[in-house]
């Protein structure tokens, strides 16, 4: 059984066991997560329902493994001839999820 979920605007397609880095998410580590208004798409064997846009009665349980931070990423600005430049760099904070269950 799969399903496709969204969640910080993006989608992703998950199976019971996958373990996937989401956005940062307000929860502590060890905790659970519900999703039942992000649930697109379920689909087991041959059988698939979409949701219009939503499937109704389905819902996704997350557990929270740890919090993260992406790698560096270097933003560099310059004009050329005008003595502008400008350098930064950011790092993206990420938690990392596991799938521990898909009702339907």
């Amino acid at each position: 059984m799969y399903a496709l979920i969204k969640t910080s605007g993006k989608q992703y397609k998950v199976e019971v066991g996958t373990v996937l880095e989401l956005d940062r998410v307000a929860a502590e580590v060890g905790s659970t997560i519900e999703l039942n208004e992000n649930v697109l798409m379920i689909g087991d064997g041959d059988k698939v329902t979409i949701g219009t846009p939503l499937v109704a009665g389905a819902s996704v349980t997350l557990e929270v493994k740890e919090h993260t931070r992406g790698p560096k990423l270097i933003v560099f600005k310059m004009k050329r001839r005008k003595r502008y430049r400008v350098k930064k760099g950011h790092r993206q904070e990420l938690t990392k999820v596991e799938v521990k269950d898909i009702k339907f």
